[in-house]
């Protein structure tokens, strides 16, 4: 045991001697004149030198102190005998680069084994997991430029665009196997099963392009007039889907378009999202994504003894997926189409202006005639009856109606 004490006392020597330099360059006159912003710059990379240290020191020491096997059995069922010691390979971290040092298990015609590898879970690649993590999660918010630099920034360690890319990859190679094995979210008694799909146009590469779209966008012909700095045919649609579970919260039509002079009535929030599972793809088509959110609500749900509840746009495409993988599943799925997307449908079917005006100009006027839509009866009946004509001039005097509701293919009750 006293050995053992000693061997860690001056095992991390070079790390409280790095320390010590910190502490003197703080306590000495060339730290006394700094801006606290100067400070920070420095102990940042200072803190980066000591904490790699740090690891560097506890890597030497697990080497020193790997056992020796009597033989190591790959899974080609060789067993390695021969050992060799002093194998060493670099780690990039977050906090700089360090060596690794371990056995190599070797045998004549057959890759090198490394049992301390599997025991430190080291990756394939020379970055860390740390570092893909990082890199991961900066691609997510911009380009790969962009996050080469917050990573250099945040660690010190350069990285190229392809680099950031590779690592953004690996870091979601286990993807679909995690959201496989994963356990099933508990759900609180009355809460109904909402499955929702929508679409996404994503600006592409050219050569990205669907062959459609490609084609299309080799074309000078204009269907209408673009606006200045618009470019057709540039995108690809991405299809999103998402399952949750959420208990009903009943809305009447006045939580939804309060009163002119009550902005802010005192009434119910809305329906919030639990457990919620989302997936997106560009290369997928709509009845790949709209297949796979069914298989996931068959996994929480696999008796169907939940109210399912389907929420759309209105896409007739999507609505037309979604009743096939309910018929081919044998489940019964109520259809809820977004209201603004409605008024879209049944007040501006031919391109007038689907929003409100920004000056608030006519807002009272809109919000009444909205409101023939949630509730025509007046008496607090939100259904919409087929024979049901509701009010013209929504948006700017087009008129709309049940006609327009039937050219885009939306129920009518």
């Amino acid at each position: 045991m006293k050995a053992y004490a000693v061997q860690v006392t001056t095992a991390f020597d070079q790390s409280r001697e790095r320390f010590e330099t910190v502490l003197a360059w703080l306590s000495g006159p060339e730290s006394a004149g700094l801006t606290h912003a100067e400070l920070e710059d420095h102990l940042q990379v200072a803190s980066r030198e000591v904490f790699c240290q740090l690891l560097q020191d506890h890597l030497d020491l697990r080497a020193q102190r790997e056992p020796k096997l009597a033989g190591v059995l790959g899974a080609d069922q060789v067993s390695r005998h021969t050992i060799e010691a002093g194998r060493a390979r670099t780690l990039a971290t977050v906090f700089g680069d360090v060596r690794v040092e371990r056995l190599a298990y070797r045998a004549c015609a057959h890759a090198d084994l490394h049992p301390a590898d599997a025991a430190l879970n080291l990756p394939a690649e020379q970055h860390s997991h740390g570092l893909r993590r990082l890199a991961a999660l900066e691609a997510a918010r911009g380009s790969f430029a962009e996050a080469a630099w917050s990573v250099a920034q945040a660690t010190g360690q350069r990285l190229g665009n392809r680099q950031i890319e590779q690592l953004t990859r690996r870091a979601a190679v286990d993807f679909d196997d995690y959201y496989a094995t994963r356990s099933q979210p508990l759900c609180e008694a009355g809460d109904v099963l909402v499955l929702s799909c929508d679409g996404k146009g994503i600006v592409m590469r050219p050569q990205a392009l669907r062959p459609a779209t490609a084609k299309a966008a080799t074309s000078r012909k204009l269907v209408t007039r673009l606006s200045k700095g618009e470019q057709r045919h540039r995108k690809r649609l991405a299809e999103v889907g998402c399952v949750y579970d959420c208990a009903p919260v009943p809305r009447t039509p006045g939580d939804i378009l309060p009163a002119p002079d009550q902005p802010n009535p005192p009434g119910h929030s809305g329906p919030r999202a639990r457990g919620k599972w989302l997936v997106a793809s560009v290369t997928a088509d709509a009845a790949q994504v709209i297949s796979q959110v069914f298989d996931e609500a068959e996994r929480r749900d696999p008796g169907q003894h939940r109210t399912w509840v389907a929420l759309v746009d209105g896409n007739n495409h999507q609505l037309a997926r979604v009743h096939a993988e309910a018929q081919a599943r044998g489940v019964q799925v109520t259809i809820v189409v977004d209201f603004v997307h409605v008024l879209e449908y049944l007040s501006a079917p031919r391109g007038a202006l689907l929003y409100p005006p920004r000056s608030g100009e006519r807002l009272e006027g809109i919000s009444l005639d909205l409101m023939a839509y949630l509730d025509p009866k007046g008496e607090g009946d939100n259904s919409m009856p087929g024979n049901q004509q509701p009010g013209s001039g929504v948006w700017d005097g087009v008129p709309g109606g049940p006609r327009d509701m039937a050219k885009a293919g939306l129920p009518e009750s």
